[in-house]
C-alpha cells in the first residue's frame, strides 16, 4: 500500500490549489463549449498536458519505465485509471452542455463520496457512523439545491435531466480513476501517472477532435483554452501530489469547497463582466443545499480523522489516570 509523507501543510496547500482551479474551470469550459466540441476541448487539454509534463520528466530523466507494466496488477490499475479519467472528462463536459457551471460543480461532489464507497466495497474499508451522517447531509443538500426543478428532473426527460445523468456518470468514473491512482503511487510518482494518462488521452481523443474551429476563435476563447490546458496540468498535478503527502480523506474534505468556489466565482465574474457569463439564480434553499453538499462531503471525508483523534484522547486520558 502507498505510504504518505505526512507533510500536512504541503498536502493542504496542494489540495486547496486544486479546489480553486477546479472551481473556476467549469466557468471557462462552459464558454468554450460554444465554439468547440467536448471531444476537441478534451483532446487539446490532454495533448498540452502530455507535452508539458513529458518535457518536465524528460529533462530530469524520470520518464516512466514500461517494464513495470509487465506486472498484470499494474497494467489493470493503469487501464482503470485511463478509462476512468478519460470518461470523466468527456461525461463532465457533456453534462455542462445542458447545465450551468454551478450545478455541474455541485453535482460532481458525489465523486469523493463514491470514492469512499468504492474503498468500502473494494478495499473492505469500514464505513463509520459519521460517514453515514455525512452521506445523508450530502444527499439532502443535493435535493435542496435542485428544489426549484426537482419534479421536472424526475418526471420527464429533458436536456437538464441528461446533463444530471452525465455528471453522475462522470462522478462514478472519477471515483474509479482516483482509487486506481492512489494504489499506482506505489509504482510511479504522481507526475509519471499523470503523464501516462495525458498521453493516452491525447491518442484516444485525436480521431474525434474537430480542429477547424480553432481558426476562427477570438482572443478570449484562446485565452480560456490556454487556461484550461494549464489548469489540467496544475490542477491534477496538485491533486496527485496532495495524495502523496496527505491522507485521501483530508484531501477530499478540502476539495468539498470546490462548488462554493464555482458559485462565488460565477457571481463575481458576472458582476464585473455582465456580458461574459450569466450566473444561476439560486434561491435560499439552493444556497442552503450547496452549503450542505460541502458540509456533507467534508464530514464524510474527515470522519476517520475525528474517530482517531477521539481514540487518541481517550488513550492519553487513561495514561494520565494511571500515572
Amino acid at each position: 500500500m502507498h505510504e504518505i509523507t505526512g507533510k500536512s501543510l504541503a498536502g493542504f496547500l496542494l489540495a486547496l490549489t486544486t479546489a480553486v482551479l477546479w472551481g473556476v474551470l467549469p466557468i471557462a469550459l462552459k464558454v468554450l463549449l460554444s465554439v468547440l466540441t467536448a471531444n476537441t476541448i478534451t483532446f487539446i487539454r490532454f495533448l498540452a498536458a502530455a507535452i508539458i509534463v513529458g518535457l518536465w520528466l524528460s529533462a530530469r530523466g524520470k520518464l516512466p519505465s514500461l517494464a513495470v507494466f509487465k506486472q498484470l496488477k499494474v497494467s489493470v490499475l493503469m487501464l482503470v485509471a485511463i478509462i476512468g479519467l478519460l470518461s470523466n472528462y468527456i461525461l463532465y463536459l457533456t453534462g455542462l452542455e445542458f447545465l450551468t457551471a454551478e450545478t455541474g460543480q455541485t453535482l460532481i461532489q458525489l465523486a469523493p463520496f463514491l470514492m469512499l464507497i468504492g474503498g468500502v466495497y473494494i478495499f473492505k474499508e469500514r464505513l463509520l457512523l459519521w460517514q453515514k451522517v455525512g452521506a445523508v447531509i450530502l444527499i439532502t443538500g443535493l435535493l435542496l439545491f435542485f428544489n426549484q426543478r426537482l419534479i421536472e428532473l424526475v418526471s420527464q426527460v429533458s436536456g437538464e435531466t441528461l446533463g444530471v445523468l452525465s455528471i453522475v456518470a462522470a462522478a462514478i468514473t472519477w471515483a474509479a480513476y482516483a482509487l486506481a491512482q492512489k494504489q499506482l503511487l506505489v509504482n510511479f510518482s504522481s507526475k509519471q501517472i499523470m503523464y501516462i494518462l495525458y498521453f493516452a488521452g491525447s491518442i484516444c481523443f485525436f480521431p474525434v477532435a474537430e480542429l477547424s474551429p480553432l481558426q476562427t476563435m477570438t482572443a478570449l476563447h484562446w485565452a480560456l483554452l490556454i487556461f484550461c490546458c494549464l489548469n489540467t496540468v496544475v490542477g491534477y498535478g496538485a491533486f496527485a501530489e496532495a495524495l502523496h503527502h496527505w491522507e485521501a480523506s483530508k484531501v477530499s474534505a478540502v476539495l468539498a469547497l470546490t462548488p462554493l468556489v464555482t458559485i462565488v466565482s460565477a457571481n463575481i465574474i458576472a458582476f464585473i463582466w455582465p456580458d461574459f457569463i450569466q450566473p444561476e439564480q439560486l434561491n435560499i434553499w439552493s444556497w442552503l443545499g450547496a452549503i450542505l453538499v460541502v458540509t456533507g462531503s467534508a464530514v464524510t471525508a474527515l470522519a476517520p480523522q475525528f474517530v482517531e483523534y477521539r481514540a487518541a484522547r481517550r488513550v492519553r486520558k487513561l495514561q494520565r489516570d494511571v500515572l
